[in-house]
C-alpha cells in the first residue's frame, strides 16, 4: 500500500498556529503527536520544526504512510551488548537487522529482541519503537541505544537535539579523497525527483558532517565520520555529494563498482562510537562497538591490493 499525499494550504485564520497543531486539527484521527513524528521523519514538506508558526498562503504535503497491525512480539533473538544497567542498552546492531518495526518488517528487528531481552522499555516513542531514541539503517552496522524508562529517554533525547552525543562511524569510499580531513555542512531533505530517497536540497534541514581520512587503498578510502548532526541517511548522502559514496550503497552509490563487491548487500558503514551522559548520574559514558568481521576482512583485501 503507498503512502497518502495530504494538501493543506493555511488560511488567516491558521496563521500564527504552531505546525503540528495546524496539521493536527486538518488530519481527522491523526494525534499531534503523530504530527510531531511524521515531521521529525520529514515526511512534511516543506521542512519546518513542529513550534513554526504557520503564515497564511503557506502549502504543506505531508506523506502518510499506511497503517502497520501493532502487535510487536517479544523474539528470542542474541544481543551483542555493548552496555546496559537499569535504564540505557546499547547494542551492537548486525548488518541486516532493522532497529524497528515498519511496513515490511515486523519481526527480527531490534525491537522484538529488545522485548524479550528486557523487562521494560520507554513508552515515548510508541508500540512500534519502544524504547527507541535513534536508528541507524538496516545494512549499517554499529552501536545503538535503546532507553528502559521515559525518564532516560527524555534526556537521550535532550542530547540527541542539542548535537552532543558523540558519535563516530567507519566507513569505506569510493575514490581517494584529496583532503585528509574536512567538513561538509549541506542541507537535507526528501529528494523532490524521489520521495523515497535523501538529497542535499535547498531548505532542508541542516546537516554537518566531519571526516577524516584513516587509510587509503587503490581507488578506495577508509574513513572516520563524526556527525555534527543525524539526519537520515547524512554519511551516505554527504559522501555521495562530494562524489566519494559508500562501497556497497545500493541506493547512493556506484553500481559499477558495486557488482565487483555483490557480497557486501548494503553500504560500508559501521556506528563505532557511541558516547553519551548518562540520564540518571550524568557520567560520561563511552561504548566502542569492534567492526564486524566482513568489515574487516574487506578492509584486508582492499590494503593488499595497495
Amino acid at each position: 500500500m503507498d503512502d497518502e499525499i495530504f494538501t493543506f494550504i493555511v488560511n488567516e485564520e491558521d496563521a500564527g498556529k504552531r505546525l503540528d497543531s495546524f496539521l493536527a486539527e486538518k488530519m481527522e484521527n491523526i494525534s499531534r503527536s503523530r504530527v510531531a513524528r511524521l515531521l521529525e521523519e520529514e515526511r512534511v514538506e516543506p521542512l519546518r520544526k513542529a513550534s513554526y508558526k504557520v503564515a497564511s498562503g503557506e502549502e504543506y504535503t505531508v506523506e502518510l504512510p499506511p497503517a502497520v497491525p501493532l502487535d510487536v512480539v517479544p523474539e528470542d533473538i542474541a544481543l551483542d551488548i555493548l552496555y546496559e544497567d537499569s535504564d540505557v542498552i546499547v547494542v551492537n546492531k548486525p548488518k541486516g537487522m532493522v532497529v524497528h518495526p515498519d511496513n515490511t518488517h515486523i519481526s527480527g528487528t531490534m525491537v522484538n529482541a529488545l522485548l524479550y531481552h528486557c523487562h521494560d522499555l520507554s513508552g515515548i516513542g510508541g508500540v512500534l519503537r519502544p524504547g527507541i531514541v535513534h536508528r541507524i539503517d538496516m545494512d549499517t552496522t554499529g552501536a545503538v541505544i535503546a532507553c528502559k524508562n521515559d525518564i532516560a529517554h527524555e534526556s537521550i533525547a535532550a542530547q540527541l537535539r542539542a548535537h552532543t552525543i558523540n558519535r563516530k562511524y567507519i566507513a569505506i569510499v569510493n575514490g581517494n579523497l584529496k583532503n585528509d580531513e574536512g567538513v561538509i555542512d549541506a542541507p537535507l531533505g526528501r529528494n523532490p525527483k524521489d520521495r523515497k530517497k535523501i538529497a542535499v536540497v535547498p531548505g532542508g534541514k541542516r546537516a554537518v558532517t566531519h571526516y577524516s581520512v584513516l587509510e587509503r587503498f587503490k581507488g578506495f578510502t577508509l574513513v572516520q565520520c563524526v556527525l555534527e548532526t543525524g539526519r537520515t541517511h547524512q554519511i551516505r548522502v554527504h559522501m555521495a555529494h562530494i562524489g566519494h559514496s559508500l562501497l556497497g550503497d545500493e541506493v547512493y552509490g556506484n553500481p559499477g563498482i558495486n557488482k565487483r563487491f555483490k557480497e557486501l548487500k548494503g553500504q560500508c558503514l559501521h556506528a563505532k562510537t557511541l558516547g553519551f551522559l548518562h540520564p540518571v548520574t550524568g557520567e560520561y559514558i563511552e561504548t566502542n562497538a569492534p567492526l564486524p568481521g566482513y568489515f574487516e576482512e574487506l578492509i584486508n583485501k582492499l590494503g593488499k591490493v595497495n
